[in-house]
Parts: C-alpha cells; sequence; structure tokens
C-alpha cells in the first residue's frame, strides 16, 4: 500500500513539473506543442562538445607555440658554425696552420 502512494506521488511531481515547463516555454499553446525529452540531451551534448573541441583547439595552440619557443632557442645553438683550428707538430714548408670548419646539427 505504501509503495503504490509513493509511485502516485512521483508520478504526480513529474507530471506537475513537465507541465510546468511546457507552460514555461509555449506559454498559452502549451497543449498543442511539446518538447521532445532528447533535444535537451541534444542540446547539452552539443555544448560539450563545443566545450571539448575549444579545449582541443586551445590546447594544441598553446603546445605549438611552446614548441615554437622551444625550437627557437635550440634552433640556434643546434645550427652553430664552430671553427677549429688545427696545428700539425711537425710543420711542413709553407704551411703555417689549418682551419677546418664544422657544422653541428641535431
Amino acid at each position: 500500500m505504501a509503495r503504490d502512494y509513493d509511485s502516485q506521488l512521483l508520478e504526480s511531481v513529474s507530471v506537475r513539473r513537465r507541465r510546468l515547463r511546457d507552460a514555461l516555454l509555449f506559454g498559452s499553446q502549451r497543449m498543442r506543442r511539446s518538447l521532445d525529452e532528447g533535444a535537451g540531451k541534444l542540446f547539452g551534448g552539443i555544448a560539450l562538445a563545443a566545450v571539448v573541441c575549444a579545449g582541443c583547439v586551445g590546447w594544441s595552440f598553446i603546445s605549438d607555440r611552446m614548441l615554437d619557443d622551444d625550437k627557437k632557442d635550440t634552433g640556434s645553438s643546434a645550427t652553430r658554425t664552430e671553427t677549429v683550428t688545427i696545428v700539425p707538430r711537425a710543420k711542413p714548408a709553407g704551411i703555417t696552420k689549418v682551419t677546418e670548419t664544422t657544422r653541428i646539427s641535431p
């Protein structure tokens, strides 16, 4: 007996909420129109997908900017040119010193 009363109470509350929602959304024509229950879930899903997409785009932009900054910092040192001077122990006639240029790349 108590379960019947509880289920009746829950059903009447849900009916009252649906009627209030329809009255708010549709005004005086609430009997002619009704809002599908799935429409709210659809709009919520679209909003959630938009937030996730915006987050992914933002993360991609920030990480790309960070990688560009790192490449600029390491790029100058990775492509630097070093000059090495080699002085032979036994000097051949006419050669005073030999200079060799090497390029370092990552």
